[in-house]
């Protein structure tokens, strides 16, 4: 499991600002934080693909790089992630993507709901699960056995801002597919209601506003 607040940087501001009560109320900001993050989870996760040297001719002569073979597919989990999923995309620019409306019912037992979702084939992929928030784990896992239908993936990068132990440990015991964990900060626990503490909130509605 990567942690991105193991190892100081510009990361740890954008993380402090998405938590920041005053600067929440700039949802520009807040979305623009997101975005930030992901790129940068985005350079990280690069580093685990695979490369392979390539000739390329520059104005003065033909050199040799090393260039990543993977083009993976991301994923963003409607509504919240949409700034962090374009963050990923905007480092890979030349990724396929797909779409996932997950919602869950509150009670006594939270339960997930998948509204919608487009794929596309995921047979040997890499694939990018992002979404700010890893609370119970549940929707990730309902996410995951969803899209598998499109094919088994080779590995699933699953990105998350801010992560509850709870999920972490539900996904640990839970999920059997080939994954890894890209995790901004990890807070202390889930409250009763299952909410992240400390968190931030509601992602989705600081980013586009309240719903009904």
């Amino acid at each position: 499991m990567f942690q991105l607040i193991d190892s100081p940087s510009i990361a740890n501001r954008f993380l402090a600002e998405l938590r920041d009560l005053e600067i929440q109320k700039d949802s520009f900001r807040f979305r623009k934080n997101l975005e930030r993050l992901g790129e940068i989870f985005a350079y990280e996760i690069s580093k685990t693909f695979y490369f392979r040297e390539k000739n390329i001719q520059t104005p003065l002569s033909a050199m040799v790089t090393t260039l990543p073979e993977e083009k993976p597919v991301i994923f963003a989990v409607l509504r919240a992630s949409l700034p962090f999923y374009q963050g990923f995309l905007n480092f890979f620019d030349d990724a396929e993507s797909g779409f996932i409306g997950a919602f869950r019912e509150e009670g006594e037992d939270i339960k997930i709901n998948l509204g919608y979702h487009a794929s596309p084939s995921l047979e040997g992929k890499t694939v990018i699960l992002a979404d700010p928030m890893l609370a119970t784990g549940k929707s990730f896992l309902k996410s995951i056995e969803t899209l598998v239908k499109h094919g088994n993936p080779k590995i699933i990068h699953i990105a998350a801002v801010i992560a509850a132990p709870e999920g972490i440990q539900f996904l640990k015991e839970n999920l059997s597919l080939p994954y890894s964990l890209w995790i901004g900060d990890i807070d202390e626990k889930l409250n009763s209601k299952s909410y992240i503490v400390p968190g931030l909130g509601d992602a989705g509605d600081l980013a586009f506003g309240p719903k009904l």
